[in-house]
């Protein structure tokens, strides 16, 4: 719990902590809306073109950014794939996040086609950067500015590979600007307005703990909700932090095993080490 203190007394780790949980609330906000967007598409795609609902023959299985020898059914999915890709010759497509062979029926992995690496074994439930690639490159959300999608994508990459999990205060405040900016495209979305609510509340708090294990906003200790604020735990703060530190650790791995980087799986051990100390 001291140790937990110390690092929310910095407050260059509690702005990276805070963002984090941003993007976790905004994933929350965006996967209602993208789930609902994907079978639209996927279910046009069907009507418009008999050949995609013909099963995979051969259990097609890409490798990476490569496809080699689809079936006929898969080639044509893989076709229309590209048809509705933002930058289909600009950009490399990730074909190992999917089972070509249930792009039939399943939306979800049609969506894997337009997000990073690293999905292929992800079952409806996405990040934040998941989401935000496949609103980014999938042409079916052509109602959304793009501009503003690409400064959050960028704003959580800065994050996820902060050396030690700090951001400025400058650079809080154009992080702010630009989920406010991506929230603004959403309006009309409830969960999203939802979750806009929610990250407001989250950017202008100012977490501190005190040895009781309570946390404080603004310096008043929260006993009790008639304070007109909830009481948060040290163990809730912790598991926050546990699972943004998760994430990040599969980030590097990821990073590490594509590029067979050295220094990113010196870092992935470290960090691990580190985050089986702070939860135990």
């Amino acid at each position: 719990m001291e140790e937990l203190a110390a690092r929310l007394g910095r407050q260059e780790y509690k702005n990276w902590y805070k963002a984090s949980l941003c993007l976790t609330m905004l994933k929350e906000g965006l996967q209602p809306f993208i789930n609902q967007h994907m079978k639209a598409f996927h279910t046009d795609l069907l009507n418009k073109n008999s050949v995609l609902g013909e099963p995979c023959r051969i259990s097609c299985t890409p490798r990476g950014t490569t496809f080699p020898k689809p079936c006929c059914s898969c080639s044509e999915w893989q076709k229309v794939i590209l048809r509705h890709h933002r930058q289909p010759g600009a950009v490399t497509v990730n074909w190992g996040n999917c089972s070509p062979p249930n792009w039939r029926t399943d939306h979800w992995e049609l969506a894997k086609a337009y997000m990073p690496r690293g999905q292929d074994r992800v079952n409806n439930r996405y990040d934040a950067s998941a989401l935000l690639n496949l609103i980014s490159f999938c042409n079916y959300f052509h109602s959304v500015d793009v501009t503003c999608v690409k400064e959050v994508i960028r704003s959580r990459n800065e994050l996820m590979h902060s050396g030690d999990c700090c951001v400025p205060d400058e650079w809080m405040k154009r992080y702010q600007k630009s989920l406010k900016s991506l929230l603004r495209q959403f309006s009309h979305v409830p969960e999203m307005v939802k979750a806009g609510q929610k990250i407001a509340e989250m950017l202008t708090m100012n977490l501190s703990i005190y040895i009781s294990g309570l946390v404080t906003v603004d310096g008043a200790r929260l006993e009790s909700a008639a304070c007109g604020q909830l009481e948060i735990s040290v163990e809730l703060i912790s598991q926050w932090e546990a699972e943004l530190l998760q994430e990040r650790l599969r980030e590097l791995l990821c990073s590490a095993t594509d590029e067979d980087n050295d220094d990113a799986k010196a870092q992935v051990q470290n960090e691990s080490a580190h985050a089986q100390l702070r939860q135990t």
